[in-house]
């Protein structure tokens, strides 16, 4: 793996999913963003963080390490994004986008398990 995980179309779509969800929690009232926001916003940011560590490490069983908890960052954006949806705090199609997310991280982490 080298660096050019910004050049990835999971790396970049994590990306604007977690700038679309920083834009919106920052305009939520304040309960909600000391609760439901905080939360969202670190799991979203992680999807992207751990994708760009997996590209840092040397190891192969690093690197898939690395990208599984990718998913499971994206697992917990997927939560709070549903629970922010039934509030009324964001549109249920920002689910749809985090859903992209992971099919492309999906397909990332097969193809790196292919390599091995």
């Amino acid at each position: 793996m080298s660096q050019g995980y910004r050049e990835l179309t999971t790396f970049r779509l994590a990306i604007a999913l977690a700038e679309e969800v920083h834009s919106a929690v920052r305009q939520w009232p304040s309960f909600e963003r000391w609760t439901v926001g905080i939360q969202l916003v670190r799991a979203t940011d992680s999807i992207g963080a751990n994708i760009a560590e997996a590209y840092g490490r040397w190891h192969r069983r690093d690197q898939r390490q690395r990208l599984y908890v990718a998913r499971g960052s994206l697992y917990e954006t997927e939560y709070w994004l549903t629970r922010a949806a039934a509030y009324g705090l964001v549109a249920p199609d920002v689910i749809d986008r985090a859903g992209e997310v992971g099919k492309t991280l999906s397909g990332l982490i097969n193809a790196h398990a292919r390599r091995d």
